[in-house]
């Protein structure tokens, strides 16, 4: 590795061997190559004068480049595509003079991204999915277990910590339509030509205009987008594209950033902590903690992500009549960035749902802290069912309240609400009821059933068609 050379934290730290070779040179380049020679193939299928074997030297020599060959013609050309169509013909000499007929620059870019992308969503969706079920199992397992529920990060009402972790899933699943909806609306490019009037083909064909749209029908089937091909566009297919799946895998930052702030804020109050290893290091100078590492790495990496649709708007905004080249750059940067830190932000999701440690004893004593005063509007239902004034019980449990809450926001002292109530005669008919109405489970409303209906009826189907990944996602750092 050379040690002087910048080489993206995504690639080498954060995400699959999958997602990295998918936007490799490798797959880049043998792409390119596999679009000439179905482009020259069909070419021949449509009556241009081309020969087999030309077509199987071509197809010999897909994944045979040379790379530093082609460095060496893209200094000396100052353009990519002409130094690697060069760099096929070297290989495929017999071919070279039919190399690229009739096509454009973005005939093999943009097309290739078309492929790229698609391949890309398709290592991401699958691995959405399995998330989404690690994280069903854990709102099962904890579906009845009472929680603190927060609004205004205040204590409001009772739910439940598998209740909790489904609006977390509930926004995965929305996640998850909007990946496959954007992946199954990718349109191949196709040949189109310099402006996308397909002139040059049209010229090949001697005007045959059946034969330069069956030319383009025929690529994209070859491609795997059958029926699927950009019938209008300029010289590149509509950057809206781009914009429609950077959105969504925005859209997928911002739910995994609100998933692990969440459990940034539980481990704080030692409820809930992600998964820590034996040897783990919380802290270089404080041996004793247990930094929530994981959570903090796909916050930071979805704040990343989240970044990047603004780019792709601007490109979208700014592609003059039918293209300027300033998409060019960025692009290099935004495509690749997007699906890799999606991927990366995917196996954590995975990892700390696989191995989330939640402590319910420590979840009861917060909970019993505040339940007192959550429960007073039934307990002052019991007062009244048992004979009493409920005027006079309402005005008696707001002193008992006052007085407890003084104790502990000006003591420090734990909230002894429930004792003074004990203690006080005015309660004395209810006295043997306070157990029953100081149980947290009779708060939590519909919170297990809403779980298992949640469950059963939204995130089982939608991910019934997935192959779900049966290890457990590895962290390489």
């Amino acid at each position: 590795m050379n040690r002087d050379k910048y080489i993206t934290p995504l690639s080498t730290r954060y995400v699959s061997s999958e997602m990295n070779a998918n936007f490799g040179d490798n797959k880049k380049f043998s792409t390119w190559r596999q679009l000439w020679t179905w482009l020259a193939e069909a070419e021949m299928e449509l009556g241009l004068d081309f020969k087999q074997s030309q077509i199987d030297q071509m197809k010999a020599n897909i994944h045979n480049i040379d790379y530093e060959m082609a460095a060496a013609e893209e200094k000396a050309r100052r353009h990519d595509v002409m130094a690697h169509v060069h760099t096929f013909g070297a290989a495929a000499p017999d071919a070279a003079a039919i190399i690229h007929t009739g096509a454009t620059s973005c005939f093999v870019g943009d097309n290739a991204d078309c492929i790229i992308l698609r391949d890309g969503l398709d290592i991401l969706i699958p691995k959405l999915a399995t998330v989404i079920s690690r994280m069903s199992d854990f709102a099962l397992e904890y579906k009845n277990l009472p929680t603190l529920g927060f609004t205004h990060l205040q204590p409001a009402q009772i739910t439940t910590v598998g209740k909790r972790s489904c609006l977390w899933t509930q926004d995965l699943l929305s996640d998850l339509e909007n990946l496959k909806n954007v992946r199954d609306g990718i349109r191949f490019r196709g040949v189109k030509g310099t402006t996308g009037t397909q002139a040059s083909f049209l010229e090949l064909f001697n005007g045959d205009h059946d034969k330069v749209e069956g030319l383009d029908e025929k690529l994209a089937e070859l491609a795997g987008f059958k029926r699927k091909v950009y019938k209008i566009c300029g010289q590149t297919y509509p950057r809206k594209q781009d914009a429609h799946i950077i959105n969504a895998l925005g859209e997928l930052a911002a739910s995994a950033h609100k998933i692990c702030t969440d459990i940034r804020l539980l481990a704080s109050m030692k409820e809930i902590e992600e998964p820590f290893e034996k040897s783990q290091i919380g802290s270089s100078a404080m041996p004793y903690k247990r930094n929530p590492m994981r959570s903090e790495r796909c916050c930071g990496l979805a704040r990343h992500l989240m970044s990047l649709p603004a780019a792709a708007l601007n490109t979208v905004a700014t592609q003059w009549m039918e293209r300027t080249l300033d998409d060019s750059a960025v692009r290099r940067l935004y495509l690749p960035e997007a699906l890799l830190t999606a991927d990366a932000i995917l196996i954590l999701l995975q990892n700390i749902t696989e191995g989330l440690v939640v402590y319910p004893k420590v979840i009861n004593k917060h909970l019993m802290q505040e339940l007192p005063f959550m429960a007073s509007e039934n307990l002052l239902m019991a007062f009244v069912k048992s004979g009493g004034n409920r005027q006079d019980g309402h005005e008696r449990i707001r002193v008992l309240s006052q007085e407890a809450g003084a104790q502990v926001k000006q003591e420090g002292k734990e909230n002894d609400l429930l004792d003074r109530i004990r203690k006080d005669d005015t309660f004395k008919a209810v006295h043997d009821k306070l157990d029953s109405i100081m149980d947290p489970k009779q708060y939590v409303g519909r919170a297990p059933e809403q779980v298992e209906n949640f469950i059963k009826s939204e995130v089982k189907p939608a991910i019934a068609n997935f192959e779900l990944g049966n290890g457990k996602a590895e962290l390489t750092v």
